[in-house]
This record gives structure tokens, C-alpha cells and sequence, in this order.
């Protein structure tokens, strides 16, 4: 089986072919930990987490790296704004996020490095940089000199005007030309910063990655991933320096882009105040519902969103879960071959979904055991069908105590035959949408 995924850098869907077929390593770009994040955010963590999940199945090692951005700007405003040290921020928005990406079953990636802990690797590719004649020092910063590296626009395919817009870059004094970019900056007393030959201070944006995944997957890896808006400047600029840091280094080989959530035509970001922090959206949908949603169309297109969306994912998984909840002791198998050819076709999601839904209707009309494996292995690949059926329409709510102990009550009151008091508790639980299934001298319950 052959996996075919979209490269950017050639805007071509391509075999894949891993520098090292026993070893595939792939990095993507995490957050900026100055706020919690949104439902737009997380299509791109979802993305390459599903990628993460098929390249496991591939290939027998895959390497994930996804940092956490805990040195920036925003953060600086954000910790000025609250008086307090920038270190409260980062922790108080990196503890979130951990807690969002558990709540969407995201696997933990192999390495999830900070970038506040690579500051001297950065340093390190800083100086290799001013060596090979492509950064420069200037009134305490320095800046990657973009004229010294004729292939600059390769991947965005943007001319020069259009890099130095795109970039929206300050046409500064110490700069050589307006679109060079800034590797590190000088620091202010009051602002975080680290002891550098060029003063005190702190590095740019692009810098970080590049020196936290050549740190830890090498000069030249498998797959970066990120959003469609990283393209340019950070991904331009990732390579650019990535590659003129190091002789002979490519870098990534394959770029991949995910396409944006867009709410009513328009991107969902926090600049323009159109977004739903995924944590207000998990209080009232399960992690799968959202996974569902911000896969339902292919990773590449835009995806418009409402929570009706989600409504109906909830009801759909309702229906995968009725099909195996009466085959708890069949495991995952493997993924049917429909599903992985799906799969295996640049992560097409909408024909793997479409694969879902005939193994749901294949089980309930036969119970074959063979087809509820395949079912579960193929959910699992797309991080769906990981609760316990039971678990997943009770729903987890924060009622469940009470639920139980009203089932338990009118449990009692049939053994001792009171059945108007087992009545009135039954419409009770149903008044609060509970269906209750009484066999065998028991009674499970479910959420309508």
C-alpha cells in the first residue's frame, strides 16, 4: 500500500518516500501559549494527530515533534497587562492546552519541546548563520539577510513585493533591505531575556522551530506540517534559515498545509472575534463530536463552522456506538482496506467517513465479529469509538451520582414490589432525557 500525500513545496500529490523508511519523522508547529485556544487551532492539532495515528500504522517508527511556543510578544503584552511574570502565562496557557488536547484524544506527541529550552541551539544557528555570510548583526538585533538566498519564495510562491507585504514587515533603519527578518532582538529590563553575543535578549519567531526541529529530528526530516496562514512568513522563513545554517541541508521534504475554519465566509481567529474557545465548546460536546466535525472535510479545504455541525456529529457517533455496544469483548483488528486506501489517499477523510458508515449498516445486519474489529480499528484511527459505550450515552455529565443513585432507588422499589414509587422515579430520570433498559434484573441507562 503506496501513501500519497500533498507537498506544498511542489503543489503536487506525491508517494510518499521517507528518508529512512524503518524511521519516518515529522514536525508541526504548536501553539503560542498567551490564551486558550480555539476550535480553529484545533483542526490543525487534530490534522496531524490523525496523520500521526496512519503513519504508526505504516510504518513501524514515526518521531512526532509539536512544540509550545512559551517566549513572545503576546506573551510579554499579556503578562504586562496582568502584572505578572511571563512564566505565570505560559504555564497557566500551557496547562490548558494540555488539558484541551486530552479532552480532543490527542495522542502526546514523541517530543513536545519548549521553545525557552532550545535558547542555545537558536543562539548556536544565530552565529552558523552570521558565519555562512546570511544573518548580520545590527543595533542589537539580527536579521536573516533574505537577498543572500536566491530560492527565498519557493514554497509561498510569492515575488519580492509581495514578500515584503505579506510579511508586513517594519522597514527599520539597521535593516539591509525590507524584507530581511529578525533571528533575535534585544530585550528591555523588564522584558524575559538571555545573554547572547548580540547583548541581552530574545529570539525571533521563525528561529524557534527551526533550531527546536533540526535539535531534535536532524538537518534534513520527513514532513512539516502546520496552518495554510504559516505558509509565509514562518514557514518561508523556517526553511531559509534552516537551510543557509547548515551545508547540504534540505530541511523538511514534505509540506503539508491545512485549510482554515471559517465562520460565516470569514476566518475564525481571535482578531476578529469570531472564534469558540475549544474548552467552552467541550463543555458541552464530547472531544469525538469536535474530531468528527474538524475532519468531516478534507484537511486541505476550508471548513465552515457552526455548532449545529457538531449537533450532528454527536448524533452520528451515537450510531456508530449503538453498533459495538453489544460487543464489548471484541477488540480492534485492523482497519478495513477501503478505509486505508482512504486513508492513504492524501488523508481523505469524506471517503473514510463514507467507509464508516457502511461497516456501522455491515454490523448491524450481520454482528460479524470480523466487521466490529475492522470498525473499531478504523474509528480509532481517526480518534472515534475510544469510550466505553456505556461511558459515552451517559455522557460523563456532572448529574451522573444522582442518575444513579434514582436508578438504584427505583431498582429498590421493584424488588419491594412498590411500583408506583419505581413509576414516579422512572418518569423523573425521563423528565432529565434518561432511557432506561431493564433485562436480566438490572438496569443500565443511557442519555436520550
Amino acid at each position: 500500500m503506496t501513501l500519497y500525500l500533498y507537498n506544498t513545496l511542489t503543489r503536487t500529490k506525491e508517494p510518499f518516500k521517507p528518508l529512512l523508511p524503518e524511521r519516518v519523522t515529522m514536525y508541526a508547529c504548536g501553539m503560542t501559549v498567551y490564551n486558550y485556544i480555539h476550535v480553529g487551532n484545533a483542526r490543525m492539532t487534530v490534522v496531524f494527530d490523525t496523520l500521526y495515528r496512519l503513519l504508526k500504522q505504516c510504518y513501524p517508527h514515526v518521531v512526532f515533534a509539536q512544540n509550545i511556543t512559551d517566549i513572545d510578544d503576546k506573551i510579554i503584552a499579556k503578562a504586562a497587562e496582568e502584572g505578572v511574570p511571563t512564566s505565570v502565562i505560559t504555564q497557566r496557557y500551557t496547562d490548558a492546552l494540555l488539558e484541551d488536547m486530552k479532552g480532543l484524544h490527542v495522542l502526546t506527541p514523541d517530543f513536545q519541546p519548549k521553545a525557552t529550552d532550545y535558547i542555545p541551539e537558536m543562539i548556536a544557528m544565530i552565529e552558523n548563520l552570521i558565519g555562512n555570510g546570511h544573518a548580520y548583526a545590527a543595533e542589537g538585533h539580527v536579521l536573516f539577510d533574505v537577498p543572500s538566498y536566491p530560492e527565498y519564495g519557493a514554497l509561498s510562491r510569492r515575488d519580492r513585493d509581495e514578500h515584503i507585504a505579506g510579511a508586513r514587515v517594519d522597514v527599520a533603519p539597521y535593516k539591509k533591505d525590507p524584507a530581511d527578518f529578525v533571528l533575535w532582538k534585544p530585550s528591555t529590563g523588564d522584558q524575559p531575556g538571555w545573554d547572547s553575543p548580540w547583548g541581552f535578549g530574545r529570539p525571533g519567531w521563525h528561529i524557534e522551530c527551526s533550531a527546536m526541529s533540526t535539535e531534535i529530528l536532524g538537518h534534513s526530516f520527513d514532513i512539516h506540517g502546520g496552518g495554510q496562514d504559516l505558509m509565509f512568513p514562518h514557514h518561508e522563513n523556517e526553511i531559509a534559515q534552516s537551510c543557509c545554517a547548515y551545508k547540504n541541508a534540505s530541511f523538511a521534504r514534505v509540506w503539508m498545509h491545512n485549510g482554515f475554519i471559517n465562520v460565516n465566509n470569514e476566518k475564525m481567529s481571535k482578531s476578529l472575534g469570531n472564534f469558540h474557545f475549544l474548552r467552552d465548546v467541550l463543555k458541552e460536546f464530547p472531544g469525538e463530536a469536535v474530531r468528527y466535525v474538524l475532519m468531516s472535510a478534507h484537511y486541505r479545504q476550508p471548513l465552515e463552522f457552526n455548532m449545529d455541525l457538531l449537533t450532528d456529529a454527536k448524533k452520528t457517533l451515537d450510531r456508530f456506538y449503538r453498533a459495538i455496544e453489544k460487543y464489548p469483548d471484541q477488540p480492534a483488528t485492523k482497519p478495513s482496506q477501503a478505509f486505508l486506501d482512504a486513508m492513504c489517499d492524501d488523508l481523505n477523510t469524506p471517503q473514510a467517513y463514507a467507509e464508516l458508515h457502511r461497516l456501522v449498516g455491515e454490523v448491524n445486519k450481520t454482528g460479524d465479529a470480523d466487521l466490529v474489529g475492522q470498525l473499531k480499528a478504523s474509528a480509532n484511527m481517526l480518534g472515534l469509538l475510544q469510550a466505553d459505550p456505556q461511558q459515552w450515552f451517559q455522557g460523563g455529565a456532572n448529574d451522573n451520582a444522582e442518575i444513579e443513585a434514582l436508578v438504584a432507588a427505583r431498582l429498590d422499589a421493584r424488588k419491594n414490589k412498590d411500583f408506583a414509587a419505581a413509576d414516579r422515579i422512572r418518569d423523573e430520570l425521563t423528565a432529565k432525557g434518561i432511557i432506561l433498559d431493564d433485562s436480566q434484573g438490572a438496569t443500565s441507562w443511557r442519555r436520550a
